[in-house]
């Protein structure tokens, strides 16, 4: 130590570095410390406060070196590094803002078609049921599981945190439309997901694939597939239905109309159901837009020979060339198409059979129009365990509700962890989601239960609206969209 030296005394340091801390850091401090410790109040785990102690230092004592680069003679690294500091403050500011409070999203399938449609660009209220701390920590805020171009993982398997959520402003109602993660999606074939994929499954699940050809298919075209790949809840795609079935209630479906505990429910204002109708000539594009059929439903009626009795009996004319059209439709849109002059017959084209319809072995002679019954798995209720309510609720058990090693055994018993057990009580509750557009929707009547912790959050506001079969200036852009109630027609 040189005789001019001095040691270093950080009391007297501390007490300098905060003196010359302007009135207005202080503020500021003040500020973001306050709302930092609301996040916590309302967070519910008091241990995160201790970054306060971060906070305390950033805003006012300086000794982490967050800003060094300030002090740099280069001029290069000045201009570099004050770019990257302002990208990551915005991506931590945009984690928090899409975890906690609320997030962009697209309508991508004419599933909610007419209330929501392909193009809407949604703002979801993540606290309308109260938002859930992240699961997947580790992951990039703009993208929801892949990287696009190059086609890699947004996030990190580990760590993984078990569900919570926090307080929120309120419970999923009947007709509310939610956004929640796809629940078949916990397991998927990585090639298929990719968007240069040329293959006639493409965007196809795990599960669809092995239920249309089998494991041993999947084993043999692992090549074009790519090998079964696990998502974590809160990274599988997200999904947009309405609401229509909540936890403890007893759903059916009789000639398109839902029965809750055996109560028959009003139709969504723009509920659609498959119709066909005939036509003097066929249609030009002006007489599609006149009907208001999107371009992706316009086709021919799927028409097979054991139709055409309940075609003449409506009035349709088989022997003639006159072409015969099927498309959904909403009551208003059907009303303008049956008071068509060039329009000669309409009526709702039958619905058969569905061998991939939910629950696998019992829906096998309902369709989706002549559904159920089925009780929504309730938190906190139980069933009694046998061969009809491991069907139906197997699935929720062992892949939501965290119990792999359960099966049912040659005898009809069924073991849960490798114990026999004769009853089971759930814990989550579960919910039942559906498009508008009933005979164009995969949804619960495919794939099953919603549990709670799938949930997103509820779509409040359409931002923007785009029509992907028009240009940006000639009626690209659906004006009369902009900012509507994007949770309506209920």
């Amino acid at each position: 130590m040189t005789p001019t030296s001095k040691k270093f005394n950080f009391k007297e340091d501390l007490k300098k570095r905060l003196s010359e801390v302007k009135t207005t850091r202080w503020i500021r401090f003040g500020i973001v410390a306050a709302i930092f410790l609301a996040w916590v109040a309302w967070l519910g785990s008091w241990w995160v406060a201790i970054f306060l102690i971060l906070l305390f230092d950033i805003y006012i004592t300086g000794y982490i070196p967050f800003t060094w680069w300030k002090k740099s003679k280069s001029k290069v690294t000045k201009s570099i590094m004050s770019w990257v500091d302002a990208i990551v403050y915005a991506l931590i500011l945009v984690y928090f803002v899409f975890t906690f409070v609320g997030q962009n999203y697209q309508i991508p399938t004419s599933s909610l078609e007419k209330s929501l449609l392909v193009g809407d660009y949604l703002w979801v209220n993540k606290m309308a049921y109260g938002p859930r701390v992240p699961m997947t920590p580790v992951h990039f805020p703009l993208v929801q599981n892949t990287f696009p171009i190059i086609n890699t993982k947004s996030y990190l398997d580990n760590p993984q945190w078990k569900y919570k959520r926090l307080k929120g402003f309120g419970n999923v109602k009947t007709g509310d439309i939610v956004v929640f993660n796809f629940p078949a999606g916990d397991t998927i074939l990585p090639k298929l997901m990719l968007p240069g994929s040329t293959s006639q499954l493409k965007g196809a699940d795990y599960y669809t694939v092995k239920k249309l050809f089998g494991e041993e298919f999947i084993k043999q075209n692992v090549k074009e597939f790519g090998e079964p790949m696990y998502r974590p809840v809160d990274r599988r795609e997200n999904y947009v239905k309405r609401a229509v079935g909540l936890p403890g209630e007893r759903l059916a479906i009789k000639d398109g109309i839902i029965y809750i505990n055996g109560v028959a429910q009003p139709l969504p204002e723009n509920v659609q159901f498959k119709y066909w109708f005939q036509t003097k000539y066929p249609l030009l594009d002006q007489q599609w837009e006149e009907f208001e059929i999107a371009v992706d439903d316009r086709r021919m009626a799927d028409i097979e020979p054991e139709d055409t009795a309940m075609l003449r009996a409506a009035g349709f004319d088989i022997y003639s060339n006159q072409p015969i059209y099927g498309a959904p439709l909403t009551p208003a849109m059907l009303a303008n198409i049956k008071e068509s002059p060039i329009v000669i017959a309409a009526t709702k084209a039958p619905v058969k059979n569905d061998e991939f319809l939910f629950p696998e072995g019992i829906a096998r002679n309902w369709t989706r129009e002549n559904y159920g019954e089925l009780w929504i798995p309730k938190k906190g209720e139980s069933i009694k365990l046998d061969w009809y309510t491991w069907a139906v609720y197997n699935r929720a058990i062992r892949n939501y509700e965290g119990h792999p090693d359960s099966y049912i055994g040659a005898d009809g018993t069924v073991y849960i962890d490798g114990k026999a057990a004769d009853e089971y009580t759930f814990k989550m509750d579960y919910y039942f989601m559906m498009g508008d557009n009933r005979d164009n929707s995969l949804d619960s009547r495919y794939w099953g239960f919603v549990p709670e912790d799938h949930i997103v959050g509820k779509p409040m506001r359409v931002l923007v609206s785009f029509d992907k079969d028009k240009g940006i200036f000639s009626g690209g852009i659906r004006w009369n969209r902009i900012l509507k109630d994007a949770n309506s027609g209920f």
